[in-house]
């Protein structure tokens, strides 16, 4: 059996604010923007490199918006990550260096929290 995280979805109160952090200051690709119905908008976004994707809109979920916590994206330079990041705008945490990786964290406008990790060098 053979299973595949795709899509998550995370709670925001103003999709069109999300959708601008998530692609102008965080680099996401906007997948989809598909205003189904009134009561319904589905927008897709993927970070880049990843086979997952989140799912941000209107009548998508019933979480209150700021509610997802630890979310987390690998990468392979955390420093380089972080830099670019503060560039395009993001507030991004300090590096926390640990024996199991190393670890930054922003947070969405509506406070959802995410985290980027460095694994380690393995031997």
């Amino acid at each position: 059996m053979e299973m595949k995280l795709e899509l998550v979805a995370v709670p925001v109160s103003d999709v069109d604010r999300a959708k601008a952090f998530y692609t102008e200051k965080i680099g996401f690709h906007a997948d989809h923007d598909y205003q189904v119905r009134d009561d319904l908008r589905f927008v897709q976004l993927t970070p880049p490199g990843s086979a997952c994707s989140i799912v941000i809109g209107v009548g998508i979920t019933d979480m209150p918006p700021g509610s997802v916590k630890g979310l987390q994206m690998v990468v392979a330079d955390v420093k380089a990550v972080c830099d670019e990041l503060v560039k395009r705008g993001a507030e991004v945490s300090e590096i926390e260096v640990m024996p199991w990786g190393s670890f930054a964290y922003f947070n969405d406008p509506d406070g959802n929290r995410w985290s980027f990790q460095q694994l380690p060098v393995r031997n």
